[in-house]
């Protein structure tokens, strides 16, 4: 290509071509935009499975972005490669007048968004990073000497006033796309140029069901039915404007409205307390020994444990890369308590086969879960995944959905419920005694 003055704009977990905060002000500048996206090799050779269900929900949504922008005579720009190489290359190609994407939050994104703007200044060129993948960021819902909170009810109140009295600001770049670059179509690879497979992928709505939300708090815990937004993945990368949903959300139903806070706590809590991802928020848990029984382990991440509940839910994520909700503190709950296995192990277990994966809101509820994190359930609440099911799915609609030709005694049950309960208590009183 000859050389040409320019703006890109990087997208990473904004996957949308409106509402979009950083492609706003880039389509604001005086320089045409060239859009970009990077399959990050660095990321991409960690994943164990070629069939990522998330490589691909994220090649799908770069599809259709690639629709809009051919129909503004645009194109998008998708290199496989690390990120500072990519970088370099395209420095190299077009005379960059300014590079724009949004604010990343987590450790990896950080320190790769350091080594860019490190290069970045070498070639004279800014780095502009906005806030858009939440509405409140890093030190806005605080103390007021400025420290974090590390409960959630303070946090949520405080957010929710200042909702309430902020200005109510918009991005509209979809309204601006007559300022992108005008280029041909160029090449979009496919899964399998980029080393991944294709896979059937079955996407929740963009549009959240007005009916569901405003229903949410009847619904929410109840896994047979179509109770939930199933924002979450539309969230994790992007493909919807969070500002958007929060708008709903304070207009349609308050208890939709804590979910999202609660992401936004979780996100704020990595940001100031970044030992959680390796260590326990509350230091004296990591005292505890766990069992970690590795066949038992595996039993549970392939939903054989012989608890229906914990079984269907963990088939439902192998199946489909998502869970419901309340069966998410069900068989977080079941694998530290009744097996005593260290939280860390399902965090990566859900690491790896989530489609909505976000490593704070992941991080966040497994600690709670566990009982060693912020604003955590206690030790000693343990679910009975029995009482769960009589309570939540009673005519097991959803266990039969998921756990196929199932019969009562389908498989003899992994631990005794009882036995199980007192023997968590026990390890978990000796190692917190231990510290006081």
């Amino acid at each position: 290509m000859a050389k040409s003055k320019i703006s890109l704009f990087w997208f990473r977990r904004d996957l949308r071509l409106h509402e979009n905060h950083g492609l706003y002000q880039a389509l604001k500048g005086a320089e045409a935009v060239f859009p970009i996206f990077i399959f990050d090799k660095d990321i991409l050779e960690g994943l164990k499975d070629k069939a990522d269900k998330r490589v691909a929900f994220i090649h799908h949504a770069l599809h259709d972005i690639q629709t809009t922008l051919q129909a503004n005579d645009s194109s998008l720009y998708i290199l496989h490669e690390t990120p500072l190489l990519a970088i370099k290359m395209l420095t190299g190609e077009f005379d960059i007048a300014a590079v724009y994407t949004n604010h990343d939050y987590e450790p990896y994104a950080i320190g790769r968004d350091a080594e860019v703007k490190r290069f970045l200044e070498t070639k004279g060129i800014p780095f502009h990073t906005f806030k858009d993948q939440v509405v409140f960021e890093r030190n806005e819902v605080v103390k007021g000497d400025g420290s974090p909170y590390t409960i959630f009810t303070p946090f949520s109140k405080i957010w929710k006033e200042k909702y309430a009295t902020d200005k109510k600001v918009g991005y509209p770049s979809e309204k601006h796309l007559g300022n992108l670059y005008k280029t041909k179509p160029l090449p979009f690879p496919s899964l399998k140029e980029i080393g991944f497979e294709e896979v059937n992928l079955d996407i929740p709505s963009i549009t959240p069901d007005k009916n569901i939300i405003q229903h949410y708090n009847e619904t929410r815990n109840l896994p047979y039915v179509n109770g939930t937004s199933k924002m979450s993945v539309h969230l994790r990368f992007g493909t919807v404007s969070v500002r958007e949903l929060a708008a709903i959300a304070s207009k349609w139903n308050d208890q939709w409205l804590n979910e999202l806070i609660w992401r936004e706590f979780f996100m704020m809590i990595l940001w100031h307390f970044p030992k959680v991802i390796t260590e326990s928020f509350k230091a004296k848990y990591d005292r505890i020994e766990w069992r970690n029984n590795e066949v038992e382990f595996k039993k549970w991440c392939a939903g054989e444990t012989g608890y229906p509940m914990v079984d269907a839910g963990m088939r439902e994520m192998n199946a489909t890369g998502l869970m419901h909700n309340r069966v998410r503190m069900v068989v977080a709950s079941f694998l530290t308590k009744h097996l005593l296995i260290d939280w860390r192990w399902g965090e990566a277990y859900f690491a790896e086969k989530l489609l909505d994966y976000e490593l704070s809101s992941n991080n966040g509820n497994w600690q709670w879960c566990a009982g060693c994190g912020c604003d955590a359930a206690p030790y000693f609440r343990i679910f009975n995944p029995t009482e769960q099911q009589k309570k939540f799915d009673p005519e097991m609609i959803y266990i039969r959905k998921w756990i196929k030709n199932y019969r009562p005694g389908y498989l003899d049950p992994i631990v005794d419920h009882d036995f199980a309960r007192k023997r968590v208590l026990e390890v978990f009183k000796t190692a917190l005694n231990e510290t006081q």
